[in-house]
């Protein structure tokens, strides 16, 4: 099971952090019209009980801006994946379709509102921790190119920066020839509902993506 290190950096800029951690294997294919209708029934509710405006009340994202204030960064200019999904959802926009298991577990993020890192851990070396960002450290945003990630919280592997609460990397990205996925959950305020994330990941990865030998571990 993948263990990630946090560093007392962050550690002590977020006290209450806890993350959740899925891996298992997958089969990488085209959205399914199921998994697809899926994703239009919980847009569809989202559009009916949420407005822009109040987005960033929902507890897990107001926790999430606040733990980026805590490093350094504006919440506003940086969003957080589940925040800037929530946006376009709710502005009638949808979800990009990338494939299924990304699309799954963007699906999983605008249901719960937690920011979620989907990984190819064969691309990951070595041990990961979690930490801040440093001025001018190297990172390649999926379809975002260069991306200034001093100040926000990054994991790392022995090769480098591979993920953030923002966006996630080129280098680690779910294409097509993945065969294992790692989720990784940010609760930074300790207070939201990792486990039933979690096993909501579970189900659509078992039925639309071909999970199977899931590890699951919170801490």
């Amino acid at each position: 099971m993948v263990f990630i290190k946090v560093e007392e950096e962050l550690q002590n800029a977020c006290p209450n952090l806890k993350l959740g951690i899925l891996q298992c294997s997958v089969l990488v294919q085209a959205t399914s019209l199921d998994l697809l209708a899926e994703i239009q029934k919980g847009i569809k509710g989202l559009q009916a009980n949420y407005k822009v405006e109040n987005i960033s009340q929902r507890q897990v994202i107001q926790a999430s801006r606040k733990a980026y204030k805590a490093c350094g960064k504006d919440p506003a200019r940086y969003r957080l994946s589940a925040e800037a999904l929530l946006r376009r959802v709710i502005q009638g926009k949808g979800l990009y379709q990338i494939n299924n298991v990304v699309d799954a577990l963007n699906l999983v993020s605008i249901k719960t509102g937690y920011s979620i890192g989907g990984y190819n851990p064969d691309k990951i070396k070595g041990q990961i921790s979690l930490g801040i960002g440093k001025e001018a450290e190297p990172y390649e945003g999926i379809g975002r190119g260069a991306l200034n990630i001093a100040n926000l919280p990054v994991l790392r592997d022995e090769t480098g920066a591979f993920g953030t609460p923002t966006s996630d990397s080129l280098r680690t990205s779910i294409s097509n020839e993945a065969t294992k996925f790692l989720m990784v959950f940010y609760d930074f305020d300790g207070q939201g509902e990792l486990k039933e994330a979690l096993d909501l990941s579970v189900v659509l990865l078992d039925d639309h993506c071909g999970g199977e030998d899931f590890e699951i571990a919170i801490y």
